[in-house]
């Protein structure tokens, strides 16, 4: 259970981190915003390589970070061509045969395959999944359907964090994640089913069944996230992926429950806008 001063670092980082992301959203151009994803996808990828690099494992951390933040700035030339040109796969393929030309020179043969492997995870996991937010910006409403998105998936990490604070006795998966629980779990679902719902008022073209159904995919994706970094920490025998944000750890510990919610989401309104 975390205790009152870890609740006021939480919540003094949440305001610090929400204004000027709020003010990017709202009112800078697409172009800045993408900038603004290649930063947090940079900057969650030196911590996701860093965790690598705590298990043993050699990384060309200097060239994925690069190459990561490389990712969204694709997908924003490839939405100012208006869908006609798929840029970011391509980029992902140049950077897998890349990290083997860089593999090839390095002069020996060990970890070759997890290297490969961690590297590559890392900018699809991360660096491609993170960047659908940038798809979802250049979509008919774009700015409403990212508030939307963000809202839904942080509410159930407020409900997940303070009902299992306070009325927390049963734990999720202990292996994974010890001070998760089954009633913050219950409550964080609800939380983001109640704010889907509340969308109504910003996007009325949203029916009720679809709010609801977004509400509950978007909830329990939320925690897949956060429970899939969860898995990847206790591996590395780490609490947090970083420490620069106060009370939360490093980047990747925020941007976790939005990394699957994000392509699930633009799917869905994909379709959604076909249907």
């Amino acid at each position: 259970m975390a205790d009152n001063g870890s609740l006021g670092k939480r919540i003094l980082s949440s305001v610090i981190i929400l204004i000027p992301v709020g003010l990017v959203v709202f009112y800078a151009p697409n172009w800045a915003f993408s900038l603004l994803a290649s930063l947090m996808i940079g900057y969650a990828l030196w911590e996701f390589f860093g965790l690598a690099e705590k298990k043993g494992i050699f990384v060309y951390k200097y060239f994925g970070v690069l190459i990561g933040m490389i990712v969204p700035l694709m997908v924003y030339f490839e939405m100012g061509t208006e869908g006609c040109i798929t840029l970011e796969p391509f980029f992902i393929v140049i950077a897998c045969l890349f990290t083997f030309v860089l593999l090839f020179i390095r002069r020996e043969n060990s970890q070759a395959l997890v290297s490969i492997a961690v590297t590559m995870f890392g900018l699809l996991y991360i660096a491609w999944f993170f960047s659908f937010f940038v798809k979802l910006k250049f979509m008919p409403h774009g700015t409403l359907l990212v508030v939307f998105l963000i809202l839904v998936t942080k509410m159930g990490d407020v409900g997940a964090y303070f009902i299992g604070r306070f009325f927390g006795k049963h734990s999720l998966i202990p292996r994974i994640s010890p001070h998760k629980t089954i009633e913050g779990t219950l409550g964080g679902l609800i939380f983001s089913i109640v704010t889907a719902l509340a969308g109504k008022l910003y996007l009325p073209s949203f029916s009720i069944t679809h709010l609801l159904m977004l509400g509950f995919l978007l909830g329990i994706l939320a925690q897949v996230g956060d429970l899939a970094e969860s898995l990847l920490k206790r591996d590395c025998a780490v609490k947090d992926a970083g420490n620069s944000i106060s009370g939360f750890g490093g980047m990747l510990d925020i941007i976790d429950s939005l990394i699957f919610t994000a392509p699930i989401f633009y799917y869905y309104v994909k379709v959604l806008s076909r249907c």
